[in-house]
């Protein structure tokens, strides 16, 4: 890390910022806010619809810059709450090869900052915007930047050794930490990728750059910083990647590594 801290810092949200359904905490919320009244960027970069981490924004109080949604898919202006950018891809050709390994499987893409269409209720309903139940072919019917999938009848496990085989030309995968669930984008989307873009559009040395995340889908966001850190309830394999490991999410990790550089 060059002298002086972090310049472009990456924050993941659900199980980084935050614990899934709760606030942030105090201590986390004024060690993000200290950041930013440093002069640091604070990129909020999330798998989360645009919809959903919208009100993480506000909560953190940021109103300018940054954020990336949908796991780098869909670059948020913050300052005017609207998408810069939108990598979408077609999710037809996903859906029949998913459906052909899961024909149980229910799909979901992402219409930014509108709605969802689904083929039918998931857990961890959205719970901002229009949830539309559709059929497969009106799912895959638009490009879209993020294709969702649960298969109800299986577990993880047994989905990791179905997806060995399966090949879907322009687009690529990641699967969650809990359950069998996997969210598809177009190939070379990745949180890593659209940090890359917004660093280079700032001009903040590389040197500068810190990322926390706890997922799978922070793999090549932890890649890609200077320095990059995982929270002590991230999976093995991510904890790995990282150059060190914070404190817990309930015991506000994202805070313990900020509070080295930002007086709160």
């Amino acid at each position: 890390m060059v002298s002086g801290g972090p310049q472009l810092i990456a924050l993941d949200v659900d199980g980084t910022l935050l614990d899934a359904g709760r606030p942030v905490s105090a201590r986390v919320l004024a060690a993000v806010r200290a950041a930013v009244g440093a002069g640091a960027h604070v990129v909020v970069t999330t798998g989360r619809t645009l919809l959903t981490a919208r009100p993480v924004l506000t909560e953190l109080g940021l109103n300018e810059g940054h954020a990336l949604c949908s796991n780098g898919a869909v670059h948020i202006d913050v300052a005017k709450g609207e998408p810069v950018a939108v990598q979408a891809f077609d999710p037809a050709p996903a859906v029949t090869a998913l459906r052909a390994l899961f024909p149980e499987m229910i799909f979901a893409v992402e219409k930014v900052g509108i709605e969802t269409w689904a083929t039918g209720i998931s857990p961890g309903e959205f719970s901002i915007g229009d949830y539309l139940l559709v059929d497969h072919q009106a799912l895959s019917s638009e490009p879209t930047p993020r294709l969702n999938g649960w298969w109800p009848e299986g577990s993880l496990p047994e989905m990791l050794r179905a997806l060995r085989t399966l090949q879907v030309p322009g687009a690529s995968w990641v699967h969650g930490e809990f359950g069998p669930w996997l969210t598809v984008s177009r190939q070379g989307v990745s949180k890593g990728w659209a940090l890359e873009q917004v660093r280079t559009v700032l001009g903040i040395p590389h040197a500068a750059t810190l990322a926390i995340g706890d997922g799978y889908n922070d793999r090549e966001m932890l890649r890609w910083a200077a320095h990059s850190v995982a929270m002590a309830n991230a999976p093995e394999q991510v904890r790995c990647l990282a150059d060190e490991v914070t404190d817990h999410v309930l015991e506000d990790g994202v805070a313990t590594v900020l509070e080295r550089w930002f007086r709160t």
